[in-house]
């Protein structure tokens, strides 16, 4: 999954980057008003989080404006203040919930996974691919009812490729959805970050999912469906 986090302390929002993405998020940080409003427009978040004190466009008008834009888009607030007038006009813009500063970061992650556990507003968060089940919310991959461990790196990958099930996807589309970089031809991270999966996905099953189609990239489907030049 992937999270937008709008922390105006560089060294909290480095903090929580880390600790998401020790927990096999993707996390993508700003520590500006104006640019998190631009990036919740661009790109497709499952979950943000924004600092009330936000410089440049402040935290409660990126939230109106993010929630207008993006209305099935769960929202998470971090205060410093606790007075109940202004919490009450927090949830009344369309935050999803609330929490003060300080806090533990345990009790973050799980206001997140409670977030996105919730029906309406948040995506599917259980993918299925023939017998391949990825759980987006509990972190756990299985195949048959045997569990995979991935690394978060792995995770992302796999879960993109789960995603766009049935489509061919560049090496410069997962390039920049994975590692949220710009393509560069020179590098094989990606092909090596298949194989790792492969070794994993698809090594103890007969029916291969992880399929190589050249001149393109990679399409995640079973074997039977594949139609074109697979390598």
């Amino acid at each position: 999954m992937r999270l937008l986090v709008a922390e105006s302390d560089p060294a909290l929002g480095t903090f929580l980057q880390r600790g998401f993405d020790a927990e096999h998020y993707a996390v993508d940080l700003t520590h500006d008003g104006e640019q998190a409003k631009s990036m919740a427009q661009q790109h497709h978040y499952d979950l943000a989080i924004l600092d009330l004190n936000l410089p440049g466009t402040n935290g409660l008008e990126v939230l109106q404006h993010v929630r207008a834009k993006r209305q099935q888009l769960p929202i998470l607030i971090l205060a410093g203040r606790n007075q109940p007038q202004e919490r009450a006009q927090v949830l009344d813009l369309g935050a999803d919930d609330l929490v003060l500063k300080p806090f533990a970061f345990s009790e973050l992650s799980a206001r997140v996974r409670a977030l996105l556990r919730r029906g309406g507003r948040s995506p599917e968060s259980v993918l299925h691919v023939e017998d391949l089940e990825l759980n987006r919310v509990e972190r756990t991959v299985k195949r048959s009812g045997r569990t995979i461990e991935l690394t978060p790196k792995e995770f992302s990958l796999l879960e993109y490729l789960m995603r766009n099930a049935g489509q061919r996807v560049t090496r410069a589309q997962i390039i920049e959805h994975v590692w949220n970089l710009s393509y560069d031809t020179m590098t094989n991270v990606v092909d090596v970050y298949i194989n790792y999966l492969r070794k994993k996905i698809d090594a103890s099953s007969e029916l291969k999912l992880i399929h190589t189609i050249r001149g393109v990239g990679y399409q995640l489907q079973a074997e039977s469906v594949i139609k074109g030049p697979v390598a």
